[in-house]
C-alpha cells in the first residue's frame, strides 16, 4: 500500500519578513498596553484619589524594576533553551494577571494600609517577572531572526507599534474610567490584560518555527551564565552602550510617576483626563520616532551623523521641555499643558529611536550569538535606571513638599533635576560615534555593525 508523504516545511533562512516584524510589533504593543495602566494610571490614583505619599507608588514601581535586574539571566535561559515563544506568552500571561491584582490596591489601601502594601509588592514583583521574561525574549527573537539590513527598520517599527499600543490604551482607558471608581479601574485593567494576551499569542505563534536564526553557525547551548556575561561585558561597544542606556533612561524616567499627579493636583484634571494626557505624550513620542525613521530612510547616506544629531538634539530638547514644565508649576493652571507634554514626547522619541536602532544592531554583533544576554544586559540597565528615576522622583517631590509645604515647588524641583539629567545625557551622547559601514565580508551573511559605537579619543 502506497503511503502519502507530506513535505515538511523548513524554516526560512532569509530572516523575518516585514509581516513577521509587524506581528512581533503587535506583541510589543500588547505588553505596553498592560504596563501603561499599572505604572501611570494606577500611580496617579494612589497619589490623588487615595491620597498616599508619592513615595509609596514610587516604591512599588521601583520594586518591579528591581526585579528586572534578572533580565540577563532570563535572556541567557532563552538563549540556551531554544524556545523564546514560551517565555513571551508565559510572561505576558503573568503580566496580565499581575496587572489585574495591582489594580485592586486602591481598594485594599482604603481597608488597611499594610494589606494594600503587601498585595502591591506581590503584584509588582510579578509584573517585573512578566515584563522581564516576555520583553527580553521578544527583543532577542527579533534580533536573532532579522537580517542586518532590516534591523534598524525593524526596531523602529516595533517601537512605533508599542507607542501606538500605549496611545490606544490610554485614550480608550481614559474614556472608560470616567466617571471614575476603584471597581471600574479593576474591570478596565482586567479587560486590557485579556485582550493583550489574546493578541500577543496569535501574533507570535509559529514565528520561531517558521524563521530560522540568521546566523549560519550553531552555538554552544551548555555555556554557563557567568561565562556568557563576562564575554559580553568585555565587548567595549556593549559596555559603553550600557552606560549610555543607564544615564539616558534615568533622565527619561524621573518624571514618569510625577506627570499624571501634576495634571491632577495643579491642573485639576480627572483620572480619565490624565490617562489621556499620557496618550498625548506618546503621540509626541510617535511623531519624533517617525521623523527620525523617515529622515534615516531618505538620507540613508548620512544615517550615522543623523542618528548622533537626533540623539543629542532629542536630549537637549527634552531638557528644555522639562524646564518649561518646571516654570508651568508656578503659574498652573494657566499653561498649555497638553502642548508642553506633546513637545516632551516628541523630543523623547527623537533620542529613543536612535538608541533602539543601535541596540538592535549591537545585539547580534560579536563572534557568538548572545542576543538574549545582550538584550538582558541593556534591559537590566534600563530597569535599574527606571527604578531609580521613578523612586527618587517621588522622594524628591515628597521631601520638598514636606519641607516647604509648597506643592508647585515640589513638582518644579523634580522637573528641574530631570532637565539637568537630560543635558548630562546629551554630553554623553557626544562621546558616542555612529559610523556607517557599507562593506560586507564576502564569505559571511551578516554585515559589519552599521552603527558601530566607539569611545571618543
Amino acid at each position: 500500500m502506497m503511503k502519502l508523504a507530506f513535505p515538511v516545511r523548513s524554516p526560512r533562512t532569509s530572516g523575518l519578513s516585514w509581516v513577521g516584524i509587524l506581528r512581533l510589533g503587535l506583541v510589543q504593543a500588547s505588553l505596553a498596553s498592560i504596563i501603561v495602566l499599572t505604572t501611570s494610571t494606577l500611580n496617579r490614583v494612589l497619589v490623588v484619589e487615595v491620597m498616599l505619599a508619592a513615595v509609596i507608588p514610587g516604591f512599588l514601581v521601583a520594586f518591579h524594576y528591581a526585579i528586572q535586574i534578572g533580565r540577563p539571566l532570563w535572556g541567557h535561559a532563552a538563549d540556551v533553551g531554544g524556545n523564546r515563544t514560551r517565555w513571551i506568552i508565559g510572561g505576558i500571561a503573568l503580566l496580565g494577571l499581575a496587572g489585574a491584582l495591582a489594580s485592586t490596591t486602591p481598594i485594599l489601601f482604603g481597608l488597611n494600609f499594610w494589606l494594600g502594601l503587601a498585595v502591591g509588592m506581590i503584584a509588582y514583583a510579578l509584573i517585573g517577572f512578566g515584563i522581564g521574561a516576555s520583553g527580553t525574549s521578544l527583543l532577542a527573537l527579533l534580533a536573532s531572526r532579522t537580517i542586518p539590513e532590516r534591523r534598524a527598520g525593524a526596531a523602529t517599527t516595533v517601537w512605533i507599534m508599542m507607542i501606538i499600543g500605549i496611545i490606544i490604551t490610554s485614550i480608550a482607558s481614559g474614556a472608560a474610567l470616567d466617571p471614575y471608581s476603584h471597581a471600574q479601574l479593576v474591570i478596565v485593567t482586567a479587560i486590557a490584560g485579556v485582550i493583550s494576551l489574546s493578541l500577543a499569542t496569535l501574533a507570535v505563534s509559529g514565528i520561531e518555527r517558521r524563521y530560522a536564526p540568521v546566523r549560519q553557525q550553531p552555538e554552544r547551548t551548555d555555556i554557563q551564565f557567568r561565562e556568557a556575561f563576562d564575554e559580553v561585558w568585555r565587548d567595549p561597544h556593549a559596555r559603553l552602550f550600557t552606560i549610555f542606556v543607564f544615564v539616558s533612561m534615568l533622565s527619561y524616567a524621573t518624571q514618569d510617576l510625577i506627570l499624571e499627579p501634576f495634571g491632577g493636583m495643579l491642573f485639576e484634571m480627572t483620572p480619565g483626563e490624565t490617562t489621556a494626557l499620557n496618550g498625548i505624550q506618546h503621540n509626541g513620542v510617535l511623531a519624533g520616532m517617525l521623523l527620525v525613521g523617515i529622515s534615516g530612510t531618505v538620507f540613508s547616506r548620512w544615517k550615522g551623523a543623523l542618528l548622533k544629531g537626533f540623539t543629542i538634539f532629542g536630549c537637549i530638547g527634552s531638557g528644555a521641555a522639562l524646564a518649561a514644565l518646571a516654570f508651568a508649576s508656578s503659574i498652573a493652571p494657566h499653561w498649555p499643558l497638553q502642548a508642553n507634554v506633546m513637545l516632551l514626547g516628541f523630543m523623547n522619541g527623537m533620542f529613543a529611536v536612535a538608541a533602539i536602532g543601535t541596540m538592535m544592531t549591537l545585539a547580534s554583533t560579536g563572534t557568538k550569538s548572545r542576543e538574549g544576554i545582550r538584550m538582558g544586559l541593556w534591559g537590566a540597565a534600563q530597569a535599574i535606571a527606571f527604578g531609580l528615576g521613578n523612586f527618587f522622583g517621588t522622594v524628591i517631590m515628597d521631601v520638598v513638599r514636606w519641607a516647604t509645604g509648597d506643592i508647585p515647588l515640589a513638582f518644579a524641583t523634580v522637573f528641574t533635576v530631570e532637565a539637568v539629567l537630560f543635558l548630562t545625557s546629551a554630553l554623553l551622547a557626544t562621546r558616542i560615534q555612529y559610523v556607517v559601514h557599507t562593506k560586507r565580508a564576502a564569505n559571511e551573511r551578516s554585515v559589519a555593525d552599521p552603527f558601530q559605537v566607539q569611545p571618543a579619543e
